[in-house]
């Protein structure tokens, strides 16, 4: 039985099992409002119970079930993570969002993988597929999040509007938000309520640190310390108007901002995964009519060369993709500061020779170079330990390196094989090979395979060794000029052959390839660093909107600013932990560390501003020209945000169509080229033969 018969039994078996399993709880649904029905007295509740309502039970019965299956209970633990921040307050909306993607998902790879393998039946493009399976799996799960954000956004919007409306009435922030959680969209709603209930709890502060560690964004975290910060010192009538409805309009506008770079992002980026994964589904097409159109590309699909070209071109569509995915994440908001338990660095650390070897290889201490490495760690936000870095990046050196060995060798027993036992073909270039010429080739094949096993396979075997074999093997008819061109044809085969083992310069290219995989961690970061300096400036923004209404309440302390500067943190949270513990001993000093601490200018403007407080100013008088500041830096990120999407733009359609082009030149253009010129070569040759 082959693979493509497995692989129908399976499907075939999976959708039997999954009929069992919707009549089973069909069945047992049925049999539930069959007792409620018999127990109100006949009265006829299954007639009353919508199609939705049906739907929503099996959602919640399929979650429990699959819950309990092992490996599909990972995966689906891994979607409910991922969507938790929209749903984080309602458990039975988040376990039916979870089916529902879970269903979607698993259905759309399963069909898709199916098609695709009926296409190319063959096991490497199998494993190309899985894979892809694997990258399309997380796209569209993103897909499904970012329009729940943009959704809750759009939500959040006529919240704060609804807020100012119902404060400008009672003067109460607890009632007015109360008022507008009861008009505001469903998304919306639920955490604002979980706002209200913390605002209104006995250790409201508590409560809000819960809330911030599951608050979908900065703007919800933002307005929740702002409506505490006004419920605690009062608000303030400025001449601009209260502090509060300038801090909500403040939000407004960093939403808008938002939400239009959003849609204009996602307008220039629509449908470019869809244009770079469509190589996949044209590979063997193009393959199969080079093939029937032009009998010569089989020399060129069946030799190592063209492998090798078939790997490029998955490769570049792999990694366009992962690409064109990481320009449509919106991930300059979504950080969040987590330590995780357990890593596979931390296991491979147990070993004592691989632990060596990363203490071997990793600067040491008192040295600019660890010392540089440790300040790389610390501002990319990196949960590893120095050790751990090290054995990654040791770890990505022997994966590159296995890898690239393994599929060397691979590629040299399979050119050994196409020498072997590839039909010899004839001299046509266009058209289709006929079934006799076909037949005529294998035989010749398999003729030179004897007399190669018979001289041993050597390549040191002489032209007279190899033409009495030959003639001995030939028909009487045979002329002359067939026996001089099988004997060359022996003989380039025996030397194509011992020619197919691992050079030197392979060898290095695959300690190169290793070597580009140790360094790939380190350039990791980099991009994870520059990545994050967006989140850096976003959280500024929310220090300066904090300070802005902090510096006209009474009796406001620098150490009182650093505090709330502490609730809002996410990216600086360890340093202004450590300024809050240290200031006792010394307020200078703690301030003077944390602006070592952290580099960012418009941060350490902040730091120097506070520490101008300490004993010399007061802060009002310090803070004076924030409001200009903030508007400068609003100003600013605009026109970043353009520049960045202009880029983005750029970027992705080049991502996008490489793909296409590398199919399209690499696989069938410079190929078809290259055969041509060597065929019109071969012709000139036989012409000056005439």
């Amino acid at each position: 039985m082959n693979i493509k018969a497995i692989l129908l039994v399976v499907l075939m078996s999976s959708l039997i099992l999954f009929g069992i399993s919707f009549a089973f709880l069909s069945w047992s649904k049925s049999r539930q409002k069959h007792t409620a029905q018999t127990y109100f007295h006949g009265k006829s509740l299954f007639k009353n119970i919508s199609l939705m309502e049906r739907w929503n039970h099996f959602l919640q019965k399929s979650y429990m079930i699959m819950s309990k299956i092992p490996g599909l209970s990972a995966y689906i633990q891994r979607v409910r993570k991922r969507i938790s921040g929209v749903h984080a307050y309602d458990e039975f909306r988040l376990r039916r969002e979870t089916t529902k993607i879970t269903l979607v998902v698993l259905g759309i790879l399963a069909s898709s993988a199916l098609i695709l393998f009926m296409l190319n039946p063959s096991v490497s493009f199998l494993l190309l597929v899985l894979l892809t399976a694997v990258i399309i799996n997380s796209l569209l799960i993103d897909m499904y999040v970012n329009r729940m954000e943009k959704k809750l956004l759009m939500q959040m919007i006529d919240l704060f509007s609804e807020v100012r409306h119902r404060y400008q009435q009672h003067e109460m922030i607890d009632e007015a938000i109360y008022e507008a959680a009861e008009s505001a969209g469903y998304e919306a709603s639920v955490h604002t309520r979980k706002i209200y209930e913390a605002l209104n709890a006995k250790d409201p502060s508590e409560e809000l640190e819960k809330f911030y560690e599951t608050a979908p964004n900065r703007f919800l975290k933002a307005f929740a310390g702002i409506s505490f910060m006004i419920m605690e010192f009062g608000d303030k009538v400025k001449e601009q108007g209260s502090i509060y409805l300038q801090g909500l309009s403040g939000l407004t506008k960093e939403i808008h901002l938002e939400i239009l770079r959003r849609d204009k992002l996602d307008y220039l980026l629509k449908g470019l995964n869809v244009i770079a994964l469509a190589p996949v589904f044209f590979t063997k097409p193009i393959e199969r009519w080079a093939r029937s159109s032009f009998p010569a590309m089989d020399e060129f699909y069946t030799s190592k060369l063209g492998y090798i070209t078939k790997i490029v071109i998955f490769i570049v569509i792999i990694l366009s993709f992962v690409l064109l995915q990481r320009l449509q994440q919106d991930n300059e908001t979504t950080y969040r500061w987590s330590d995780k338990k357990k890593t596979w660095e931390q296991f491979f650390s147990s070993f004592s020779v691989i632990r060596l070897t990363a203490s071997f290889m990793a600067p040491k201490p008192a040295t600019p170079a660890y010392a540089q490495m440790i300040r790389l760690l610390k501002e990319s936000s990196t949960h590893l330990r120095y050790e751990w870095f090290y054995i990654r990046r040791i770890m990505f050196f022997i994966l590159s390196f296995v890898v690239t060995m393994t599929i060397m060798m691979v590629l040299h027993q399979t050119a050994k094989s196409h020498i072997l036992h590839a039909p010899v073909g004839g001299n046509t270039f266009f058209g289709q090979v006929s079934s006799d010429q076909r037949d005529a080739g294998h035989q010749l094949s398999d003729q030179d395979l004897r007399v190669m096993k018979e001289v041993g396979m050597s390549s040191s075997a002489s032209y007279d060794e190899i033409a009495s074999r030959v003639n001995g093997k030939q028909n009487i008819n045979s002329s002359k000029d067939t026996l001089v061109n099988s004997t060359n044809r022996i003989l380039s085969k025996l030397k194509a052959y011992n020619q197919e083992y691992l050079k030197w310069w392979e060898i290095l290219t695959a300690l190169l390839i290793g070597w580009a995989g140790y360094q790939f961690p380190l350039w990791l970061l980099y991009f994870q660093r520059k990545i994050r300096y967006m989140d850096m400036r976003h959280e500024v923004y929310q220090f300066q909107t904090v300070i802005s209404m902090l510096r006209e309440m009474d009796r406001i302390s620098v150490e009182e600013i650093l505090e709330w500067m502490n609730r809002f943190a996410n990216i600086f949270k360890i340093p202004i932990q450590r300024c809050v513990l240290h200031y006792d001993h010394g307020a200078e000093m703690a301030l003077t560390q944390l602006k070592e601490e952290v580099r960012l200018i418009e941060f350490q403007r902040i730091v120097d501003k506070l520490l101008l407080c300490v004993e010399k100013i007061p802060i009002a008088q310090a803070f004076d020209d924030l409001e200009n500041e903030m508007s400068f830096y609003f100003e600013q990120r605009k026109q970043e945000y353009e520049k960045m999407i202009d880029t983005k733009a750029g970027l992705g359609k080049m991502f996008g169509f490489a793909p296409m082009y590398a199919l399209i030149f690499m696989y069938l253009v410079v190929p078809l080229i290259v055969i041509s010129f060597m065929q019109m070569n071969v012709y000139y040759e036989q012409i000056q033969k005439i």
